[in-house]
């Protein structure tokens, strides 16, 4: 059978995995789950899987929120409210209700196993698109759905190659010529190399299609079988390619428009900051400045950026940085950095290889290196960060390269 695009769009339901906690990312994670900690200057990460979706023309998402969420669902409403449901458009925010236990999500299955009811009876939703929200990309999820119709499968896994060095952190997918997985291995201590890329592995993205009614046959014979069926990866593709299911691997197609494809999991501080830092060099490998796929955000009602030089030394400058609405450079000097909204450089101060988030006052004469600094913190005037090791170490969080990280709303002494 064949389908057009949009009867594809039509019969897709979306669900989005939100739930993380993000321990590796702490404190960006202290009072925030890891999809909601912001990214780019004015994004937050869960922006770009939604903004896929949105690209995609898939308009009905729902979004399994559980740890700290308050800001995930605060930034849902007023950055993605733009849906339709008269249209058969929406986009909700599921937490843990205990309806069919008394347990939290147990893993990546058992979210979507308590929320089967939202699923359907399939005769609307024929399709079932599986999301992280905490991965940065660019993919048209039709392309996908056209590939897993094609091939008739009742699973499709997004896939793409890594270094052999870093893929004993994913599932390892075997395939035959015709990119049917024939084995899966969750986090394997030595994973294999793909057959066509020596050097490489063939892993999972965390991005999959299930037929709507494979879906539910699988997690719900498992939960009557007392078969483990807590996560995707562990348990249920295993078990899916045992009983001899229909799954195909899908080669992810990047829509950066780079002859390297771009997929970010951002785990930890150190990989929080080189992705962030790659957004300001000349030809980033991730482009934000493409308009044939925008990127889609809250837009804050501030003014424009806007730089000051005063008499002498206080020449308000910033280079090789992105510098967002309502932040005001006020003789101070800013050099490869990310400077979020509303933020306030003051005078002989100076800011280089540095995040600075929503909100902050970076006082006189303060020296930042190498820092991340949340939301809503007053640096004092003369503060020196990421100038001394052991002594940003006796107060703030200091990664393993050496990156020091200002909690939201920090005090100083």
């Amino acid at each position: 059978m064949t389908f057009t695009g949009s009867e594809l769009q039509r019969g897709t339901l979306t669900m989005i995995l939100a739930g993380g906690q993000g321990e590796r990312l702490y404190p960006l994670t202290k009072e925030r789950t890891k999809p909601s900690v912001p990214f780019g200057g004015k994004y937050r990460i869960i922006d770009f899987a939604l903004s896929n979706c949105l690209n995609s023309g898939l308009r009905k998402i729902y979004i399994l929120t559980q740890y700290k969420s308050d800001s995930l669902n605060v930034h849902l409403y007023e950055a993605w409210n733009i849906f339709n449901p008269d249209l058969g458009e929406f986009i909700y925010s599921v937490p843990p209700q205990h309806k069919i236990n008394t347990n939290w999500y147990q893993g990546t299955a058992d979210a979507i196993y308590q929320n089967l009811n939202l699923v359907g009876s399939g005769s609307s939703n024929k399709w079932v698109l599986m999301l992280s929200g905490d991965h940065i990309y660019k993919m048209d999820y039709l392309k996908m759905l056209q590939y897993h119709v094609k091939k008739d499968a009742d699973l499709t896994i997004a896939s793409i190659y890594i270094p052999v060095s870093l893929a004993s952190r994913f599932g390892v997918i075997g395939i035959d010529q015709n990119y049917k997985v024939t084995s899966f291995i969750e986090k394997p201590d030595e994973p294999a190399e793909a057959p066509d890329k020596p050097g490489f592995s063939f892993v999972n993205m965390g991005i999959y299609i299930f037929n709507a009614v494979v879906l539910k046959d699988v997690l719900q014979n498992t939960e009557r079988e007392n078969i483990p069926n807590k996560d995707f990866g562990k348990d249920i593709i295993p078990y899916m390619l045992k009983q001899g299911y229909n799954v195909q691997a899908y080669r992810f197609e990047d829509e950066n428009k780079k002859i390297e494809p771009y997929w970010m999991d951002i785990g930890t501080i150190d990989s929080y900051y080189a992705a962030s830092m790659d957004l300001i060099q000349p030809s980033p490998e991730f482009n934000l400045y493409d308009q044939h796929w925008p990127i889609r955000t809250r837009q804050w009602q501030f003014p424009p950026a806007k730089t000051l030089s005063h008499e002498g030394e206080r020449v308000g400058r910033a280079f090789n940085s992105l510098i967002t609405d309502g932040t005001i450079i006020s003789g101070g000097l800013v050099e490869r950095s990310i400077i979020g909204p509303n933020v306030r450089v003051n005078s002989y101060s100076y800011i280089t290889d540095s995040i600075v988030f929503n909100n902050c006052n970076i006082g006189r004469h303060s020296k930042i290196r190498r820092a991340i600094i949340d939301k809503n913190v007053v640096v004092p005037e003369g503060t020196e960060i990421g100038f001394d090791p052991e002594e940003d170490k006796k107060r703030f969080t200091v990664s393993e390269t050496g990156i020091v990280v200002i909690p939201k709303a920090y005090k100083f002494k």
